[in-house]
């Protein structure tokens, strides 16, 4: 193997994260309040943006605002704005599971929520009304979203709708263009009790810090500025049902020997650049959206670096002028359960809706916020990255010119690819990770 250990790695800026971070911190988590605030929230906060769209796409043609959906009558078009909901068969009810095994235990999701047997409705705070139509079995929707319908009232009290638009993308900050530099994104490493650091995970900790490959190798290496880890570091087991922990049995022993393990394996990547961490569904973290920071004492050698944080997941974060936002993949996941798209084009769909998670709380779970709805995005994201998924790329286009990178990361316990990040041109490109070399 050819190394050039003479390489300096390139430097960028990191902006300070607090002022994204704060989107998404919880503190103490209360779970005494109702879910119906953050929707009445999600709305409000929507609603103007939508009307603005929606008068100036319907008003020339004559068609005006009907202010709440119970108020819709006649057959004269005109156009309402709400939240969808999607009653389905398919969708998992708690309620349910335990009149028919009278025990709660976390349901194995369906492929689909949207199957053709589903209801779609419109909310306010006035009630509901039942959306028909070509319009509404053709759209790429999903519950939780915000949007405006244009139609009209059926016979059987329904609304017809013969066309929709939603919030559109939110502004974006101006970006100035660096050097090429690199961000590697990787997700789905996978550390396992029985297998805490593969051979592949190794060869990659080798690549990233450029003591493996050749000499073009260890150069574009030496071009990443930042390594972020999209969730599923960790493969922790989960305990039985009905599983009493017993402090004579050492339960924990195998689960400290993992985090360890993953501690002293990352620290080798946070001495060479700058490392942050979004949790997934396999780290220990909270289970609900936004799943708070990997807490830092797992990470004694790690905290060492002044480059490495634990984010929240989603995460909002800058480097050298561009404006990423990230998310572990559960909120692409549950989007898929309502389309056939693929899933980067849901997640370019999402910006349109101007939401991350719309599915939450309906078939994702998250956190009842009361004071607001930290899933609205308020500024658009430079890139837009989900973790745990298969490779894709694309870019979501905005009305005021707006342009968002959307990267879906490979799981590398599967693939064992990562995706590096141009900075400046922002174009990716996956690496593949062979250790049979």
């Amino acid at each position: 193997m050819d190394v050039d250990t003479c390489i300096p790695r390139a430097r960028v800026e990191h902006a300070e994260t607090a002022k994204y971070e704060s989107e998404f911190k919880t503190g103490r988590r209360q779970y005494t309040q109702q879910f119906n605030t953050l929707y009445y929230k999600r709305l409000n906060t929507l609603k103007p943006f939508i009307l603005n769209h929606a008068r100036t796409k319907w008003e020339p043609k004559k068609i005006h605002l009907t202010p709440k959906v119970l108020n819709v009558e006649g057959p004269e078009p005109t156009f309402i704005v709400g939240t969808i909901f999607m009653d389905s068969q398919a969708k998992p009810s708690t309620l349910a599971q335990v009149e028919n095994t009278h025990w709660i235990s976390d349901p194995t999701p369906p492929r689909m929520y949207r199957d053709g047997t589903e209801t779609v409705y419109l909310e306010d705070e006035s009630g509901r009304i039942r959306l028909v139509g070509d319009a509404v079995d053709k759209a790429v929707l999903a519950s939780g979203v915000v949007a405006a319908m244009m139609g009209c009232e059926t016979q059987a009290g329904d609304f017809d709708v013969i066309d929709m638009c939603f919030a559109g993308m939110a502004e974006q900050p101006e970006r100035t263009f660096s050097e090429d530099v690199f961000v590697a994104l990787v997700s789905g490493l996978n550390a396992s009790v029985e297998q805490p650091v593969t051979l592949e995970m190794q060869v990659l900790a080798e690549y990233l810090c450029g003591a493996a490959g050749g000499a073009n190798d260890q150069k574009t290496s030496a071009r990443i500025v930042q390594t972020v880890v999209a969730g599923n570091i960790m493969n922790v087991p989960v305990p039985p049902i009905g599983h009493t922990e017993d402090a004579r049995a050492n339960d924990r022993v195998p689960v400290q020997k993992l985090v360890a393990s993953v501690d002293a394996y990352l620290s080798d990547i946070a001495a060479c650049m700058p490392l942050a961490l979004l949790p997934g569904p396999g780290d220990p973290s909270s289970a609900s959206l936004p799943q708070q920071p990997l807490h830092p004492s797992m990470f004694a050698q790690c905290r060492q670096y002044t480059g490495f944080r634990t984010l929240t997941n989603p995460a909002y974060f800058e480097i050298n002028n561009v404006l990423l936002l990230g998310t572990s993949g559960q909120n692409v996941r549950d989007l898929c359960r309502y389309s056939n798209e693929t899933p980067c084009q849901l997640a370019a769909q999402s910006l349109q809706w101007r939401h991350v998670a719309p599915t939450a709380p309906d078939t994702l779970w998250c956190y009842p916020f009361t004071e607001h709805d930290p899933f609205v995005v308020r500024t658009t994201p430079h890139v837009y990255f989900a973790g745990n998924q298969k490779f894709e790329a694309g870019v979501a286009v905005g009305t005021e010119g707006q342009k968002t990178k959307v990267v879906m990361v490979p799981e590398f316990s599967v693939s064992h690819e990562i995706v590096l990040l141009n900075l400046r041109t922002l174009e990716c490109s996956t690496v593949h990770i062979d250790a049979c070399v």
